[in-house]
């Protein structure tokens, strides 16, 4: 469907073409597919959370064994538990160490290392277990992991033990490893690990030598960031958090110290969600972008990706891509000046329940269905012709307080729908009968600010 994307504000008119996708089938035959990762060369690492990592060449072909199989120790009853996350070593090349986030039998989180004993396969007798963390529910238990390209160190997400609103009071408090992002060094020796000590504590993390934190912590308040990513270009943090019943959320931290604290459970986003006593003193970062739970198509759950910085797509460059697992959406999140940003939907797409995201290493993006065991890859889609034709709308007054016009006399296709969003998402204003001369809408309920208006067609094809 052709489609223009306008700027509604007081004192401000901008008219641009809506950023779309395609999603260009690249890999199929996967089971439950949940983390998509590569190791310095061409290949994808897919992790499955049955229990293993599956290797897919450049040409989208599934190896016919796994490189990894650890099933025989992963609990899976679905939903957030199984082997989880993967990460390779920066110096994976020369080591073949590589790091796996899963829930044992016990229903407990792991974070085990693996060492390669082919190009092709890693040894599951291999393993040795860094960090175990009781789980007290079996949601939450999810997390990513990466390593810091600056650093070298392992930076680990963990959600706040589960059930819902967070009745242990986990997130904030600084005395356990749940709802909270880790960093911890793995660069220890066989004589260290022989001795007991799996890893280290990096000496600049913000809570070494505070008696009543815990070392591991870089940042609190997160709920549940299943997925979350470092930007290749710059090192920002972003991270996005499922919300509970009111926001869902997207969080970038620029080069930190450590020390964030996002809130979580005495906001969800920009929502106050507990009045506990601790909530009133805590200084929190507030998200770059939010969109709300619920709605038609109906959204309840974000999964964080990576912020486009390959080379093939010139259009996409700099975007933030995400998806809704529920509403089967995919949008992104554009910085529209410096520390300002829009968040866009792009529409629904064919898959659905898109559960992570994955970046190769030229810095193309891939996102996986876990409803098809389909890996896509994220092209730009190229307007056509008759798209540009929508370019000869006007829009007036704007600023508007009571009304907006808008003049279609010019164009040669037939106008399907107005839709009019809030940055947050929302669909605010909707009309899909009008003249197709001269059509007027009125904006006396909404509030005063910057508004999104789409106009679509009737054209069957997405540009």
């Amino acid at each position: 469907m052709k489609k223009i994307t306008c700027l509604l504000f007081c004192g401000l008119l901008t008219i641009t073409y809506a950023q779309n996708i395609n999603l260009d089938t690249f890999a199929t035959g996967l089971s439950n597919p949940v983390n998509i990762k590569h190791a310095g060369d061409n290949r994808l690492f897919v992790v499955e959370r049955d229990g293993y990592i599956q290797i897919v060449d450049v040409n989208g072909t599934v190896n016919s064994t796994p490189f990894l199989d650890i099933e025989d120790r992963v609990i899976d009853f679905g939903g957030e538990q199984g082997l989880l996350a993967l990460a390779f070593h920066p110096n994976y090349t020369t080591n073949g160490f590589l790091y796996v986030n899963y829930i044992d039998l016990n229903g407990d989180t792991v974070i085990s290392r693996f060492t390669r004993n082919s190009v092709n396969s890693a040894d599951p007798n291999s393993e040795v277990i860094l960090l175990h963390i009781p789980q007290p529910y079996s949601n939450h238990n999810g997390g990513d992991m990466h390593f810091g390209a600056s650093d070298g160190y392992l930076y680990i997400s963990t959600g706040d033990g589960g059930s819902g609103g967070d009745p242990d009071n986990r997130a904030q408090p600084l005395d356990n490893l749940l709802g909270k992002m880790l960093r911890i060094d793995v660069n220890v020796t066989a004589g260290q690990i022989a001795a007991g000590t799996t890893y280290l504590i990096p000496t600049d993390n913000p809570y070494v030598g505070n008696a009543s934190a815990l070392d591991e912590i870089w940042a609190n308040g997160l709920r549940n960031p299943w997925k979350w990513s470092f930007d290749r270009s710059n090192g920002d943090m972003w991270i996005a958090d499922v919300g509970q019943s009111a926001r869902e959320e997207i969080n970038r931290t620029t080069a930190t110290t450590g020390g964030e604290n996002y809130g979580w459970k005495c906001f969800e986003g920009t929502s106050v969600f507990s009045t506990l006593a601790e909530c009133s003193t805590i200084t929190h970062q507030t998200p770059v972008a939010e969109y709300d739970y619920g709605g038609s198509p109906f959204r309840c759950s974000i999964t964080g990706g990576y912020r486009y910085r390959g080379t093939s797509q010139t259009g996409l460059q700099g975007l933030y891509f995400f998806a809704d697992y529920c509403s089967n959406e995919i949008g992104y999140v554009q910085e529209t000046s410096p520390n300002n940003f829009s968040l866009n939907f792009l529409g629904q797409f064919p898959g659905g329940e898109f559960v992570a995201f994955g970046e190769d290493i030229n810095g193309e993006l891939y996102v996986a269905s876990l409803a098809n065991g389909t890996i896509y890859r994220i092209v730009e889609s190229t307007l056509s012709n008759e798209a540009s034709s929508l370019s000869v709308i006007k829009m007036h007054p704007n600023p508007a307080k009571l009304f907006v016009n808008f003049d279609l006399a010019h164009l040669t296709d037939s106008i399907n729908r107005i839709e009019v969003y809030d940055l947050q998402g929302k669909r605010v204003l909707y009309q899909d009968h009008f003249d197709q001369q001269l059509t007027t809408m009125s904006t006396k309920n909404l509030n005063s600010g910057l508004y999104i208006v789409e106009i679509s067609d009737f054209d069957n094809q997405k540009s």
